[in-house]
């Protein structure tokens, strides 16, 4: 399914192709655990969900 995210940092939308199902959305959303809710997902594709893209966050962490 065609999951799109904004980011924490920028504030960016992204959209990436996930495993995922409507109902594992629904869970997540109505407060289930996101890695309960979506247990297949990789921790990277858990954090693009929550607005956390990997290159963003690599770069940030560069400048601190």
């Amino acid at each position: 399914m065609l999951v799109s995210a904004q980011s924490i940092l920028s504030g960016d939308v992204r959209t990436k192709d996930l495993p995922v199902t409507m109902d594992q959305m629904s869970l997540w959303r109505s407060g289930e655990l996101i890695q309960k809710a979506m247990p297949d997902l990789s921790p990277i594709d858990r954090d693009f969900i929550k607005g956390i893209f990997e290159d963003e966050l690599d770069q940030f962490w560069s400048r601190v």
